[in-house]
């Protein structure tokens, strides 16, 4: 076995065969740049998932033009929803836990928009189906996403808490972060609104993906 030069580049030789490898620096300098590449790539990732979703206005009142039933004298929480986006997995998670904690002190309806256009078999998903199963939760149909824009929302897993009377008492989302289940601030300040009334805050970010746009990979209606 010997060693020889190429383009400035040492290289092990061996044995008809054999691959010849890299040594010194050059192999640093390979493994930085890996290493840099990783890195670059997590933090991306990262940033992406803690970035919340832009947010828009809700009204203060609960709107007089929706079509979605509500129990007079008792709070709903609404839940906006995209059927194809994957964030939005974490978010029926959090619901469920809220539900399960609040009991029977209020309702839940879970709303995922459809576009005008799109075949009736479109918004049937695993998270429709996810939906369809939750205790206490009516799930509806935003045909055209008209009951979206008279709530103002924007990001899939869109939460809204209306009291008994009418009145807006929280408007946020209840996931830490895209797709990450688990106690988080929009969670606690929804299950103390319910049970107790008052909160810290009576807002939260909202990680989704855009009700009228594309979900998180890229996919149009």
């Amino acid at each position: 076995m010997g060693v020889r030069v190429m383009n400035g580049i040492e290289q092990e030789t061996g044995t008809r065969g054999e691959r010849p490898r890299l040594r010194g620096p050059v192999l640093v300098v390979v493994v930085l740049v890996w290493a840099a590449a990783v890195a670059g790539a997590t933090l991306f990732t990262w940033r992406y998932k803690t970035t919340p979703a832009a947010t828009g206005a809700t009204p203060s009142d609960w709107p007089a033009a929706s079509a979605l039933p509500r129990r007079a004298g008792h709070p709903l929480v609404v839940m906006l929803a995209h059927p194809h986006c994957s964030c939005t997995r974490a978010s029926l998670t959090e619901l469920a836990a809220v539900l399960d904690e609040v009991g029977a002190s209020v309702d839940a309806d879970v709303v995922f928009v459809r576009p005008d256009g799109t075949a009736e078999d479109w918004i049937e998903t695993d998270l429709w189906n996810t939906a369809q199963k939750m205790t206490g939760v009516k799930v509806f149909t935003d045909q055209g996403g008209r009951e979206t824009d008279r709530f103002g929302a924007l990001a899939s897993g869109t939460v809204l808490l209306y009291g008994g009377g009418g009145q807006l008492l929280f408007s946020g989302g209840i996931t830490g972060a895209r797709g990450h289940a688990g106690d988080n601030l929009g969670e606690r300040r929804l299950v103390a609104l319910i049970k107790q009334g008052k909160a810290d805050k009576a807002t939260s970010p909202v990680f989704g993906c855009d009700l009228h746009g594309p979900n998180e990979r890229g996919e149009r209606p």
